[in-house]
């Protein structure tokens, strides 16, 4: 029972991670139409710029995260408004856009880094045992952050004006511009709050499990995942989706082991899509 349990907080965790990753990419899909591919490479960029901020500049660990979070979003606004916004309408031009963003990142990280992982860990060890309960400080503390940073995008896109704004421009475009809303100062925030989640969470989570250049790839498959499990466009579907793929993932490795449980989870996935073909909380749409 014990073991069950602690598998269970291990999902939590893993979900909270999977959440911050998708909620950022579903925002800019539902909102600018965007598939971001350099989600991934946000994700890896995080990692390497706590790495950098930590290891090379000196700062406190919780310093490094931070200042890696705010420069991978930095990094996103310049981009929305560099390339992304100039191709909008384009969805192919988009993906284009971000695939080569996603590679010129990984690229970036290997002639600066060298193509193998580096010692990065995590500043806390140790782990909390109670009544044969089991779970490391690290993940308590990187499931704490996630929640506050879930709950802090929940309350800008659903309690602030522009998250009114925001959920304007994804329900229809026209009639927001119409309304005053302009997509200039809409969609490089969004493109930048989405880069910047994805930065924390590579920040956090690559120094307990691995920081090398090909992590990113991995990354965006799972929040791929989530997002069409959950609903594309779909902020509340996509957290509940990230959840539901952490406790499989979880329970899975554990007792199926890693080649077994990712199998499983293509499984659930292909069969919760049988029975609803639009994800968990997405929108049929309808064509004449």
């Amino acid at each position: 029972m014990e073991g069950l349990i602690s598998t269970a907080l291990i999902g939590v965790s893993i979900g909270a991670q999977y959440a911050m990753l998708s909620i950022g990419f579903t925002m800019v899909f539902g909102i600018m139409g965007v598939v971001n591919f350099a989600h991934g490479g946000g994700y890896l960029l995080g990692g390497y710029l706590a790495f950098f901020f930590a290891h090379f500049l000196g700062a406190p660990f919780a310093l490094a995260v931070l200042l890696a979070a705010i420069s991978t979003g930095v990094i996103g606004y310049f981009v929305e408004v560099t390339f992304v916004d100039k191709y909008i309408n384009d969805p192919l031009a988009t993906m284009i856009i971000t695939l080569g963003l996603h590679m010129i990142i990984v690229t970036g990280v290997i002639q600066f880094f060298g193509p193998e992982p580096v010692e990065f860990r995590f500043p806390v060890s140790g782990a909390l045992r109670w009544k044969g309960l089991y779970m490391s400080y690290a993940n308590i503390i990187v499931l704490f952050i996630c929640a506050l940073a879930i709950a802090s995008m929940y309350y800008l896109i659903f309690r602030t004006r522009y998250g009114i704004a925001l959920r304007a421009m994804a329900d229809n475009r026209a009639v927001a511009i119409a309304q005053g809303i302009l997509p200039s100062r809409m969609f490089p925030m969004a493109f930048a709050l989405s880069m910047a989640l994805a930065g924390l969470t590579g920040a956090l989570v690559t120094p307990i499990l691995v920081l090398e250049p090909g992590v990113g790839d991995s990354v965006l498959l799972k929040a791929f995942i989530v997002v069409i499990l959950g609903g594309l466009g779909s902020v509340g579907g996509a957290t509940i989706a990230a959840f539901v793929v952490g406790m499989v993932e979880a329970y899975s490795s554990v007792y199926l082991g890693s080649s077994r449980g990712t199998l499983l989870l293509f499984v659930v996935v292909i069969l919760i899509l049988l029975v609803r073909p639009s994800g968990l909380m997405g929108r049929e749409v309808r064509r004449a």
